[in-house]
């Protein structure tokens, strides 16, 4: 009897020891570089990424994981987001552009099906072919006024895009860049000087 009553005093006491403890169970951060100096964090258990630093993105390491992404935070600092970086990460759904990125390379965010919403800030110059192509869910776009050129197939087969807006700076918009688009108008600034083939083809709800 005298250990039973022992055994219950020593459990109440670490009972009231570690009530007082903060015991937090950590999550599975991926950590790494994608950049000479930009590197990255993937919380795997939420499927945030974070890319922090300063320069050129120049690597995707994370690609292995794009089926877990579900939220991409670019800090200020980084300038660039690079060929295919973020290509058929299927569960993406948010993208937080830093104010410092200037360039969006070449497919960086084809085929992010559940992409829904995507504001391009004013410190971007440059919006790269294919950048979001087929990106099946997305149904606005925001393109910020220091963007000069949109290329070809930029958003083509954004079946369900029905709200873009083209900022002031636009000079130049590629072939297909809105191919089968669902918007039903759209305005194209003074500034632009060249519309490339087919930009509109496939439009059907344009009026």
């Amino acid at each position: 009897m005298k250990k039973i009553i022992g055994l219950l005093l020593s459990l109440a006491m670490l009972l009231t020891i570690t009530s007082g403890l903060n015991l937090t169970a950590y999550a599975d951060v991926q950590t790494g570089k994608c950049g000479d100096n930009v590197t990255y964090s993937l919380d795997t258990s939420t499927g945030v990424l974070t890319i922090s630093g300063t320069g050129e993105m120049t690597s995707s390491p994370f690609r292995q994981n794009s089926n877990i992404i579900k939220s991409v935070i670019i800090e200020n600092g980084v300038t660039s987001i690079g060929y295919q970086t973020f290509y058929d990460c299927r569960s993406l759904t948010s993208v937080t552009i830093g104010k410092s990125v200037t360039s969006i390379g070449v497919g960086a965010f084809e085929d992010c099906t559940s992409l829904t919403s995507i504001t391009i800030p004013n410190s971007v110059t440059n919006i790269g072919n294919f950048a979001f192509s087929h990106c099946l869910s997305l149904t606005s776009a925001t393109i910020g006024n220091s963007v000069t050129s949109i290329g070809s197939y930029a958003f083509s087969g954004c079946t369900s895009l029905t709200d873009v807006t083209i900022g002031n700076g636009v000079t130049s918009i590629g072939s297909y860049a809105f191919y089968y688009c669902r918007f039903t108008s759209v305005t194209i600034p003074n500034s632009v000087t060249s519309i490339g083939d087919w930009v509109f083809s496939g439009c059907i709800s344009l009026k």
